[in-house]
Protein backbone atom coordinates (compact mmCIF):
# COMPACT_ATOMS: atom_id res chain seq x y z
CA UNK A 1 0.00 0.00 0.00
CA UNK A 2 1.41 3.46 -1.18
CA UNK A 3 0.30 6.38 1.07
CA UNK A 4 -1.18 9.10 -0.70
CA UNK A 5 -1.71 7.84 -3.62
CA UNK A 6 -5.64 6.47 -4.39
CA UNK A 7 -6.36 3.94 -7.32
CA UNK A 8 -9.85 4.40 -9.18
CA UNK A 9 -11.70 2.27 -10.82
CA UNK A 10 -14.41 3.00 -13.65
CA UNK A 11 -17.03 0.73 -14.19
CA UNK A 12 -20.12 1.22 -16.86
CA UNK A 13 -20.55 3.91 -19.21
CA UNK A 14 -18.66 7.18 -20.63
CA UNK A 15 -20.60 9.30 -17.74
CA UNK A 16 -18.89 7.27 -15.35
CA UNK A 17 -15.98 8.07 -16.53
CA UNK A 18 -15.86 12.07 -16.57
CA UNK A 19 -16.96 11.68 -12.77
CA UNK A 20 -13.77 9.95 -12.33
CA UNK A 21 -11.17 11.96 -14.40
CA UNK A 22 -13.10 15.19 -12.10
CA UNK A 23 -12.71 13.08 -8.73
CA UNK A 24 -8.75 12.69 -9.71
CA UNK A 25 -8.66 16.27 -10.41
CA UNK A 26 -9.56 17.02 -7.23
CA UNK A 27 -7.37 14.70 -5.63
CA UNK A 28 -4.48 16.22 -7.51
CA UNK A 29 -5.24 19.75 -6.69
CA UNK A 30 -4.88 18.39 -2.94
CA UNK A 31 -2.01 16.63 -3.59
CA UNK A 32 -2.45 13.02 -3.65
CA UNK A 33 -1.46 10.94 -6.42
CA UNK A 34 -4.51 9.54 -8.77
CA UNK A 35 -4.31 6.59 -10.71
CA UNK A 36 -7.34 5.63 -13.31
CA UNK A 37 -7.73 1.80 -13.74
CA UNK A 38 -4.14 0.56 -13.16
CA UNK A 39 -3.43 -2.97 -13.48
CA UNK A 40 -2.39 -3.17 -9.93
CA UNK A 41 -4.13 -1.21 -7.37
CA UNK A 42 -2.08 -0.26 -4.50
CA UNK A 43 -3.31 3.00 -3.10
CA UNK A 44 -4.13 4.25 0.29
CA UNK A 45 -7.93 4.49 -0.87
CA UNK A 46 -9.14 2.16 -3.68
CA UNK A 47 -12.59 3.66 -5.18
CA UNK A 48 -14.53 1.64 -7.50
CA UNK A 49 -17.06 3.84 -9.53
CA UNK A 50 -19.81 1.39 -9.81
CA UNK A 51 -22.52 0.73 -12.51
CA UNK A 52 -25.81 -0.07 -12.07
CA UNK A 53 -27.65 -0.40 -15.38
CA UNK A 54 -28.44 -3.61 -16.26
CA UNK A 55 -26.99 -6.91 -14.16
CA UNK A 56 -24.22 -8.47 -15.86
CA UNK A 57 -23.42 -4.70 -14.81
CA UNK A 58 -24.16 -5.17 -11.28
CA UNK A 59 -22.21 -8.13 -11.37
CA UNK A 60 -18.87 -7.22 -12.58
CA UNK A 61 -19.57 -4.18 -10.39
CA UNK A 62 -19.62 -6.76 -6.93
CA UNK A 63 -16.97 -8.86 -8.51
CA UNK A 64 -14.77 -6.14 -8.10
CA UNK A 65 -15.64 -5.07 -5.14
CA UNK A 66 -14.79 -8.69 -3.33
CA UNK A 67 -11.70 -8.94 -5.28
CA UNK A 68 -10.95 -5.50 -3.73
CA UNK A 69 -11.48 -7.02 -0.17
CA UNK A 70 -8.93 -9.62 -1.08
CA UNK A 71 -6.31 -7.44 -1.73
CA UNK A 72 -7.21 -5.20 0.82
CA UNK A 73 -7.12 -8.80 3.19
CA UNK A 74 -3.42 -9.50 2.52
CA UNK A 75 -2.24 -5.41 2.80
CA UNK A 76 -2.08 -4.57 -0.54
CA UNK A 77 -4.14 -1.87 -0.61
CA UNK A 78 -5.81 0.42 2.12
CA UNK A 79 -9.46 1.68 2.70
CA UNK A 80 -12.33 0.37 -0.33
CA UNK A 81 -14.42 3.19 -1.32
CA UNK A 82 -17.43 2.71 -3.47
CA UNK A 83 -19.51 5.16 -5.15
CA UNK A 84 -21.29 5.63 -8.19
CA UNK A 85 -24.55 4.26 -9.43
CA UNK A 86 -24.98 0.58 -7.66
CA UNK A 87 -24.33 2.22 -4.41
CA UNK A 88 -26.71 5.43 -5.15
CA UNK A 89 -29.21 2.34 -6.11
CA UNK A 90 -28.31 0.04 -3.35
CA UNK A 91 -26.07 1.55 -0.56
CA UNK A 92 -28.57 0.09 2.40
CA UNK A 93 -27.98 -3.84 0.57
CA UNK A 94 -24.48 -3.40 -0.08
CA UNK A 95 -23.62 -2.31 3.77
CA UNK A 96 -25.45 -5.46 5.22
CA UNK A 97 -23.93 -7.60 2.45
CA UNK A 98 -20.24 -6.26 1.76
CA UNK A 99 -18.89 -5.05 4.77
CA UNK A 100 -15.06 -5.17 3.71
CA UNK A 101 -16.20 -1.65 1.84
CA UNK A 102 -14.86 1.22 3.86
CA UNK A 103 -17.01 4.07 2.35
CA UNK A 104 -19.95 4.02 0.45
CA UNK A 105 -20.81 7.42 -1.18
CA UNK A 106 -23.74 7.73 -3.64
CA UNK A 107 -23.67 9.04 -7.50
CA UNK A 108 -23.42 12.37 -6.45
CA UNK A 109 -21.80 12.88 -2.98
CA UNK A 110 -18.29 12.40 -3.77
CA UNK A 111 -16.94 15.27 -3.64
CA UNK A 112 -17.83 15.56 0.30
CA UNK A 113 -15.38 12.62 0.96
CA UNK A 114 -12.55 14.04 -1.07
CA UNK A 115 -13.24 17.53 1.54
CA UNK A 116 -12.59 14.89 4.10
CA UNK A 117 -8.98 14.29 3.25
CA UNK A 118 -6.26 16.39 4.79
CA UNK A 119 -4.58 19.33 2.01
CA UNK A 120 -1.19 17.89 1.08
CA UNK A 121 -0.81 21.28 -1.26
CA UNK A 122 -1.98 24.93 -1.12
CA UNK A 123 -3.25 24.49 -4.40
CA UNK A 124 -6.78 26.45 -5.10
CA UNK A 125 -10.15 24.18 -5.76
CA UNK A 126 -10.56 23.60 -9.54
CA UNK A 127 -13.96 24.48 -11.16
CA UNK A 128 -16.54 21.48 -10.98
CA UNK A 129 -16.31 20.48 -14.16
CA UNK A 130 -12.36 20.35 -14.10
CA UNK A 131 -10.75 16.92 -15.03
CA UNK A 132 -7.96 14.63 -16.12
CA UNK A 133 -8.00 13.16 -19.50
CA UNK A 134 -7.62 9.46 -18.84
CA UNK A 135 -8.77 8.81 -22.43
CA UNK A 136 -6.23 9.30 -25.53
CA UNK A 137 -5.24 13.31 -25.27
CA UNK A 138 -6.88 14.34 -28.76
CA UNK A 139 -10.17 13.12 -27.69
CA UNK A 140 -12.71 13.42 -24.91
CA UNK A 141 -15.70 13.33 -23.27
CA UNK A 142 -18.08 16.00 -22.91
CA UNK A 143 -21.47 15.15 -20.54
CA UNK A 144 -24.19 18.42 -21.06
CA UNK A 145 -27.01 16.61 -18.64
CA UNK A 146 -27.26 14.55 -15.69
CA UNK A 147 -30.55 12.52 -15.42
CA UNK A 148 -33.36 11.48 -17.31
CA UNK A 149 -37.45 12.44 -17.14
CA UNK A 150 -38.63 9.99 -19.46
CA UNK A 151 -39.29 7.01 -17.00
CA UNK A 152 -39.01 4.21 -20.08
CA UNK A 153 -40.87 0.96 -18.49
CA UNK A 154 -37.39 -1.05 -18.76
CA UNK A 155 -35.36 1.58 -17.46
CA UNK A 156 -33.82 2.42 -13.98
CA UNK A 157 -31.52 5.43 -14.66
CA UNK A 158 -33.92 8.12 -13.64
CA UNK A 159 -34.67 6.05 -10.52
CA UNK A 160 -30.47 6.42 -9.86
CA UNK A 161 -29.56 9.68 -11.28
CA UNK A 162 -33.04 11.79 -10.91
CA UNK A 163 -34.77 13.83 -13.00
CA UNK A 164 -33.20 15.94 -16.11
CA UNK A 165 -30.62 18.44 -15.01
CA UNK A 166 -28.93 20.72 -18.16
CA UNK A 167 -26.02 22.30 -17.47
CA UNK A 168 -25.74 25.91 -18.74
CA UNK A 169 -24.29 26.76 -22.21
CA UNK A 170 -21.90 29.30 -20.60
CA UNK A 171 -20.01 26.43 -18.55
CA UNK A 172 -19.62 23.89 -21.31
CA UNK A 173 -18.40 26.48 -23.79
CA UNK A 174 -15.64 27.26 -20.75
CA UNK A 175 -14.87 23.75 -20.72
CA UNK A 176 -14.96 22.92 -24.44
CA UNK A 177 -12.58 26.03 -24.44
CA UNK A 178 -10.46 24.33 -21.77
CA UNK A 179 -9.91 20.59 -23.26
CA UNK A 180 -8.91 22.57 -26.32
CA UNK A 181 -6.18 23.83 -24.91
CA UNK A 182 -5.07 21.16 -23.85
CA UNK A 183 -4.58 19.48 -27.06
CA UNK A 184 -8.41 18.08 -27.21
CA UNK A 185 -9.58 18.19 -30.71
CA UNK A 186 -12.06 15.69 -30.58
CA UNK A 187 -15.64 15.86 -28.49
CA UNK A 188 -17.96 12.84 -27.85
CA UNK A 189 -20.86 14.69 -26.23
CA UNK A 190 -23.00 12.90 -24.04
CA UNK A 191 -26.08 12.96 -21.88
CA UNK A 192 -28.38 10.24 -21.04
CA UNK A 193 -31.15 12.31 -23.02
CA UNK A 194 -29.73 14.25 -25.15
CA UNK A 195 -32.96 15.55 -26.99
CA UNK A 196 -34.35 17.26 -23.89
CA UNK A 197 -31.14 19.39 -23.03
CA UNK A 198 -32.00 23.33 -22.07
CA UNK A 199 -35.55 22.21 -21.48
CA UNK A 200 -35.34 23.01 -17.44
CA UNK A 201 -32.98 25.55 -17.66
CA UNK A 202 -34.32 27.34 -20.61
CA UNK A 203 -37.71 26.26 -21.32
CA UNK A 204 -36.84 25.30 -24.97
CA UNK A 205 -34.37 22.97 -26.47
CA UNK A 206 -30.78 24.21 -26.80
CA UNK A 207 -29.25 21.08 -28.25
CA UNK A 208 -28.46 22.91 -31.57
CA UNK A 209 -27.56 26.27 -30.14
CA UNK A 210 -25.28 24.58 -27.75
CA UNK A 211 -23.50 22.81 -30.75
CA UNK A 212 -23.44 25.82 -32.99
CA UNK A 213 -21.46 27.15 -30.88
CA UNK A 214 -19.30 25.02 -29.80
CA UNK A 215 -18.60 24.05 -33.48
CA UNK A 216 -17.80 28.08 -34.36
CA UNK A 217 -14.67 26.99 -31.15
CA UNK A 218 -11.20 27.65 -32.90
CA UNK A 219 -9.65 23.91 -32.56
CA UNK A 220 -12.87 21.61 -31.82
CA UNK A 221 -12.12 19.55 -34.80
CA UNK A 222 -15.17 16.92 -34.47
CA UNK A 223 -18.49 16.82 -31.99
CA UNK A 224 -20.35 14.01 -32.04
CA UNK A 225 -23.34 13.12 -30.73
CA UNK A 226 -24.42 10.57 -28.02
CA UNK A 227 -27.93 9.42 -26.28
CA UNK A 228 -30.87 10.88 -28.40
CA UNK A 229 -34.29 10.07 -27.81
CA UNK A 230 -36.57 9.63 -30.32
CA UNK A 231 -39.58 11.15 -28.60
CA UNK A 232 -39.79 15.30 -28.70
CA UNK A 233 -36.47 15.23 -30.76
CA UNK A 234 -34.80 18.74 -31.95
CA UNK A 235 -34.96 18.34 -35.58
CA UNK A 236 -33.36 21.74 -35.45
CA UNK A 237 -29.93 20.04 -33.79
CA UNK A 238 -29.72 18.44 -37.98
CA UNK A 239 -29.33 21.67 -39.62
CA UNK A 240 -26.32 22.87 -37.79
CA UNK A 241 -25.32 18.97 -38.11
CA UNK A 242 -25.32 19.78 -42.05
CA UNK A 243 -24.45 23.43 -41.54
CA UNK A 244 -20.42 22.64 -39.93
CA UNK A 245 -18.25 20.16 -41.28
CA UNK A 246 -16.51 19.48 -37.76
CA UNK A 247 -20.37 18.58 -36.46
CA UNK A 248 -19.53 14.67 -37.30
CA UNK A 249 -22.45 13.25 -39.57
CA UNK A 250 -23.32 10.66 -36.88
CA UNK A 251 -25.51 10.12 -34.47
CA UNK A 252 -26.48 7.35 -31.58
CA UNK A 253 -30.23 7.27 -31.12
CA UNK A 254 -31.46 4.27 -29.07
CA UNK A 255 -34.82 3.54 -30.53
CA UNK A 256 -35.32 0.06 -28.53
CA UNK A 257 -38.27 -1.46 -30.54
CA UNK A 258 -40.17 -0.83 -34.14
CA UNK A 259 -44.06 -3.07 -32.61
CA UNK A 260 -46.47 -0.41 -31.85
CA UNK A 261 -47.43 -2.63 -28.96
CA UNK A 262 -44.04 -3.33 -27.53
CA UNK A 263 -43.40 0.59 -27.81
CA UNK A 264 -46.41 1.20 -25.90
CA UNK A 265 -45.47 -1.19 -23.39
CA UNK A 266 -42.24 0.18 -23.09
CA UNK A 267 -44.00 3.69 -22.76
CA UNK A 268 -41.71 4.86 -25.56
CA UNK A 269 -44.27 7.28 -26.75
CA UNK A 270 -43.57 6.88 -29.93
CA UNK A 271 -44.90 4.88 -32.84
CA UNK A 272 -43.09 3.22 -35.22
CA UNK A 273 -44.54 5.38 -38.19
CA UNK A 274 -43.49 7.80 -36.35
CA UNK A 275 -39.68 6.85 -35.85
CA UNK A 276 -39.55 5.86 -39.59
CA UNK A 277 -40.55 9.42 -40.31
CA UNK A 278 -37.62 10.81 -37.62
CA UNK A 279 -35.10 8.73 -39.71
CA UNK A 280 -35.85 9.58 -43.20
CA UNK A 281 -35.79 13.42 -41.91
CA UNK A 282 -32.43 12.80 -40.49
CA UNK A 283 -31.34 11.36 -44.02
CA UNK A 284 -32.97 13.67 -46.10
CA UNK A 285 -31.45 17.02 -44.11
CA UNK A 286 -27.97 14.95 -43.61
CA UNK A 287 -27.61 12.70 -46.70
CA UNK A 288 -24.57 11.45 -45.23
CA UNK A 289 -25.47 10.94 -41.78
CA UNK A 290 -24.40 7.66 -39.91
CA UNK A 291 -27.00 5.88 -37.62
CA UNK A 292 -26.13 4.00 -34.38
CA UNK A 293 -29.26 2.72 -32.46
CA UNK A 294 -29.38 -0.09 -29.76
CA UNK A 295 -32.48 -2.38 -30.15
CA UNK A 296 -33.56 -4.47 -27.43
CA UNK A 297 -35.65 -7.95 -27.84
CA UNK A 298 -37.56 -9.97 -25.39
CA UNK A 299 -39.44 -7.19 -24.14
CA UNK A 300 -42.91 -8.54 -22.32
CA UNK A 301 -45.37 -8.50 -25.13
CA UNK A 302 -42.75 -9.19 -27.83
CA UNK A 303 -44.27 -12.54 -29.31
CA UNK A 304 -43.42 -14.05 -32.92
CA UNK A 305 -45.57 -10.86 -34.63
CA UNK A 306 -43.89 -8.43 -32.82
CA UNK A 307 -40.22 -9.67 -33.17
CA UNK A 308 -40.76 -10.09 -37.14
CA UNK A 309 -41.96 -6.77 -37.18
CA UNK A 310 -38.64 -5.90 -35.35
CA UNK A 311 -36.58 -7.75 -37.88
CA UNK A 312 -38.74 -5.95 -40.89
CA UNK A 313 -37.94 -2.60 -39.34
CA UNK A 314 -33.96 -3.65 -39.07
CA UNK A 315 -34.15 -5.05 -42.92
CA UNK A 316 -35.67 -2.24 -44.11
CA UNK A 317 -33.85 0.59 -41.98
CA UNK A 318 -30.19 -0.86 -42.75
CA UNK A 319 -28.80 1.23 -39.33
CA UNK A 320 -25.19 2.01 -40.01
CA UNK A 321 -24.10 0.60 -36.48
CA UNK A 322 -26.37 -0.72 -34.16
CA UNK A 323 -25.75 -3.23 -30.77
CA UNK A 324 -28.97 -4.95 -29.31
CA UNK A 325 -29.59 -6.83 -26.44
CA UNK A 326 -31.95 -9.06 -24.44
CA UNK A 327 -34.73 -7.56 -21.93
CA UNK A 328 -33.75 -8.22 -18.31
CA UNK A 329 -36.44 -7.11 -15.36
CA UNK A 330 -34.65 -4.30 -13.50
CA UNK A 331 -36.12 -3.77 -10.20
CA UNK A 332 -38.98 -1.46 -9.04
CA UNK A 333 -38.68 -0.08 -12.67
CA UNK A 334 -42.50 0.30 -14.25
CA UNK A 335 -42.15 -3.00 -16.19
CA UNK A 336 -41.04 -4.96 -13.28
CA UNK A 337 -44.51 -3.94 -11.24
CA UNK A 338 -46.72 -4.01 -14.48
CA UNK A 339 -45.61 -6.75 -16.81
CA UNK A 340 -44.92 -10.32 -16.86
CA UNK A 341 -41.61 -10.99 -18.09
CA UNK A 342 -42.50 -14.68 -19.34
CA UNK A 343 -40.07 -15.43 -22.27
CA UNK A 344 -37.47 -17.94 -21.56
CA UNK A 345 -34.29 -17.02 -22.23
CA UNK A 346 -33.26 -19.14 -24.36
CA UNK A 347 -35.72 -17.85 -26.45
CA UNK A 348 -34.63 -14.41 -26.11
CA UNK A 349 -31.24 -15.71 -26.87
CA UNK A 350 -32.51 -16.93 -30.19
CA UNK A 351 -34.18 -13.89 -31.38
CA UNK A 352 -31.31 -11.63 -30.47
CA UNK A 353 -28.97 -14.10 -32.56
CA UNK A 354 -31.41 -13.88 -35.33
CA UNK A 355 -31.58 -9.88 -35.29
CA UNK A 356 -27.86 -9.64 -35.06
CA UNK A 357 -27.30 -12.23 -37.91
CA UNK A 358 -29.46 -9.63 -39.91
CA UNK A 359 -27.47 -6.77 -38.92
CA UNK A 360 -24.31 -8.60 -39.99
CA UNK A 361 -25.45 -9.03 -43.41
CA UNK A 362 -26.34 -5.06 -43.59
CA UNK A 363 -22.66 -4.68 -42.32
CA UNK A 364 -21.45 -6.51 -45.21
CA UNK A 365 -23.39 -4.49 -47.59
CA UNK A 366 -22.30 -1.61 -46.25
CA UNK A 367 -18.43 -2.10 -45.51
CA UNK A 368 -18.37 -3.76 -49.07
CA UNK A 369 -19.58 -0.11 -50.46
CA UNK A 370 -16.84 1.72 -48.78
CA UNK A 371 -14.32 -0.26 -50.75
CA UNK A 372 -11.72 2.32 -52.74
CA UNK A 373 -13.57 5.30 -50.95
CA UNK A 374 -10.98 7.78 -49.68
CA UNK A 375 -11.70 8.80 -45.61
CA UNK A 376 -10.92 11.23 -43.39
CA UNK A 377 -9.62 9.93 -40.17
CA UNK A 378 -8.05 10.55 -36.79
CA UNK A 379 -5.32 8.92 -35.55
CA UNK A 380 -5.59 6.85 -32.09
CA UNK A 381 -2.12 5.02 -31.71
CA UNK A 382 0.21 3.32 -33.46
CA UNK A 383 1.29 -0.24 -33.79
CA UNK A 384 4.26 -0.77 -35.44
CA UNK A 385 3.69 0.49 -38.98
CA UNK A 386 0.16 0.71 -38.65
CA UNK A 387 -1.97 3.44 -37.69
CA UNK A 388 -5.40 2.51 -35.73
CA UNK A 389 -7.77 5.03 -36.92
CA UNK A 390 -11.53 6.74 -36.57
CA UNK A 391 -13.62 8.18 -39.42
CA UNK A 392 -16.14 10.66 -38.39
CA UNK A 393 -18.54 8.00 -38.58
CA UNK A 394 -17.07 6.19 -35.30
CA UNK A 395 -17.21 6.56 -32.20
CA UNK A 396 -14.27 5.56 -29.77
CA UNK A 397 -14.44 1.70 -28.55
CA UNK A 398 -17.98 1.02 -30.01
CA UNK A 399 -17.84 1.58 -33.83
CA UNK A 400 -15.32 0.90 -36.59
CA UNK A 401 -11.46 0.87 -36.80
CA UNK A 402 -9.05 1.81 -39.71
CA UNK A 403 -5.78 0.42 -39.97
CA UNK A 404 -3.45 1.83 -42.07
CA UNK A 405 -0.47 1.52 -43.65
CA UNK A 406 2.16 3.90 -45.53
CA UNK A 407 1.34 6.94 -43.05
CA UNK A 408 3.94 8.86 -40.28
CA UNK A 409 0.91 10.68 -38.57
CA UNK A 410 1.08 10.48 -34.89
CA UNK A 411 -1.60 10.06 -32.60
CA UNK A 412 -4.12 12.81 -32.58
CA UNK A 413 -3.02 13.84 -36.20
CA UNK A 414 -5.77 13.58 -39.06
CA UNK A 415 -4.87 11.67 -42.09
CA UNK A 416 -6.38 10.27 -45.72
CA UNK A 417 -6.67 7.29 -46.49
CA UNK A 418 -8.04 5.16 -48.91
CA UNK A 419 -10.24 1.85 -47.86
CA UNK A 420 -8.66 -1.20 -49.18
CA UNK A 421 -10.25 -4.30 -47.43
CA UNK A 422 -12.39 -4.82 -44.30
CA UNK A 423 -13.64 -7.30 -41.99
CA UNK A 424 -16.64 -7.53 -40.29
CA UNK A 425 -15.93 -4.31 -37.98
CA UNK A 426 -12.79 -3.22 -39.31
CA UNK A 427 -11.01 -1.65 -42.29
CA UNK A 428 -8.19 -1.44 -43.52
CA UNK A 429 -6.86 1.34 -45.47
CA UNK A 430 -3.52 3.32 -47.29
CA UNK A 431 -2.73 6.47 -46.47
CA UNK A 432 -2.84 9.12 -49.46
CA UNK A 433 0.32 11.48 -49.71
Amino acid sequence: MIRNRVDIITMGCSKNLIDSERIMRRLKTKGYEAFHNAESPCGEYVVVNTCGFIADAKEESIEMLLDLARLKEDGEIGKIVAMGCLTQRYRDDLIKELPEIDIILGKFDWDGFIETLPDLTELPKPKSWEREITTPPHSAYLKISEGCNRFCAFCAIPIITGRHTSRPIEEILEETKSLVSRGVKEFNVIAQDLSSYGIDLYGSHKLAELIDRMAEIDGVEWIRLHYAYPSDFPFDILDVMAKHDNVCKYIDIALQHASDKVLTNMRRHISRKQTEDLIAEMRRKVPDIKIRTTLMVGFPGEGETEFEELLDFVRTQKFDRMGAFAYSEEDDTWAAKNLDDSTPEEEKQRRLDLLMEIQTDIYEEKNAAMLGKEVLLLVDEIEGETRICRSQWDSPEVDMNYYVKGSNAQPGDFLKARVTGYQLYDFEAEAID
